[in-house]
């Protein structure tokens, strides 16, 4: 059997290059992942990046002063047994992140220590809304298949709402309201009117359920790893070695002949039997294929941006916090932001 893989992370006198398995399309860990699945298979994937790293969206610095520090996803929880064991197979351990002390709620000028994962809500007709707004989100979820959330019941009714427009229809007071949109924001880094209803309730599903997703111990930010999440990209670019090609960003995919066709920036063309294209969807806006992607890819792909946050490190001598009691951690009500003291 002849396969020709090559796996591409960014769009990314010719020089030709034809590999003797497949071409990967982003180092990324789904990009990585799926490199090292095939070579263990005796495949010969070649991954092109178009950066002069891996990781994707993880991004540890390092430096003599603050050793390390994840710019990009860090968490990681129960369920996700995937790079768990990755974690494991390269020996990068975890700690759990701090929740022994009070976490503090800042509304209107006031601050409301509290612990657990959601803020108190005094007004009884505001907690009644809160617990029927994640009742209601999960109940949704439930009829969404996790393989194909376009075979739901209501799928394409709730794929025209976006979750503002879900948040005004189920929410009775303005309380739980806010909170809905410090639920998205935190969750996709988007605001609830630019997130289809569909989607966002899938993704919760995915990462199981309203209290998973958002929780701490026993959830989506229970654990980080010990000297950065990139460990495990860099572990597995090191493994495939000169399989990786650096800083080649791919503008081109061309299935027309016999093999697909695949070019970078820097005029190095690739030939494989297959592709993997393991970039996010909006990234392929700077890739040009032949033939043409069908017209609904193309429409999802200009409907789907990435989203945007801002991430701000700052550090310390002394965890003074914690003689007050505090975690260190800060919801802000309106503003739709979260501070948060990850202590090594």
């Amino acid at each position: 059997m002849f396969l020709n893989f090559i796996n591409i992370r960014c769009s990314a006198g010719m020089f030709t290059q034809t590999s003797p398995s497949l071409s990967v399309h982003s180092s990324s860990r789904s990009g990585l992942s799926a490199a090292k699945l095939l070579k263990e298979k005796g495949l010969s994937p070649v991954v092109l990046e178009a950066r002069d790293r891996v990781g994707g969206r993880t991004f540890t610095i390092r430096n003599e002063q603050t050793k390390y520090v994840d710019l990009g996803g860090a968490y990681i929880g129960p369920t996700q047994n995937r790079i768990l064991r990755l974690a494991k197979e390269y020996g990068v351990e975890t700690y759990k992140v701090n929740e022994e002390e009070r976490l503090v709620h800042y509304v209107k000028g006031k601050s409301y220590p509290f612990r657990g994962s959601f803020p108190p809500v005094w007004n009884p007709f505001a907690l009644m809304d809160y617990n029927n707004l994640w009742r209601k989100m999960d109940e949704m979820g439930s009829e969404i298949p996790r393989e194909a959330p376009w075979r739901a019941p209501n799928a394409e009714e709730w794929d025209k709402m976006t979750m503002k427009q879900l948040f005004d229809k189920i929410c009775w007071t303005s309380s739980a309201r806010r909170f809905a949109t410090l639920f998205v924001n935190v969750n996709v880094t988007s605001e609830p009117h630019e997130v289809s209803a569909l989607w966002f309730l899938w993704y919760v599903k995915q990462c199981g359920g309203t209290m998973r997703i958002f929780s701490t111990t026993n959830g989506g930010q229970e654990r980080k790893f010990v000297g950065g999440s990139s460990q495990i990209s860099e572990c597995m670019a090191e493994e495939l070695g000169e399989r990786v090609k650096m800083e080649s960003p791919v503008y081109r995919i061309d299935q027309t002949g016999d093999m697909v066709e695949v070019e970078t920036l820097n005029k190095e063309t690739y030939k494989a039997k297959y592709v993997i294209v393991a970039t996010s969807p909006g990234l392929n806006l700077k890739m040009h294929f032949n033939p043409e992607l069908p017209p609904l890819r193309n429409q999802l792909i200009h409907r789907v941006p990435m989203g945007s946050v801002i991430k701000c490190m700052v550090y310390y001598r002394d965890n003074f916090w914690r003689k007050k009691g505090k975690e260190g951690g800060r919801v802000h009500g309106l503003c739709h932001q979260i501070c948060g003291i990850l202590e090594r």
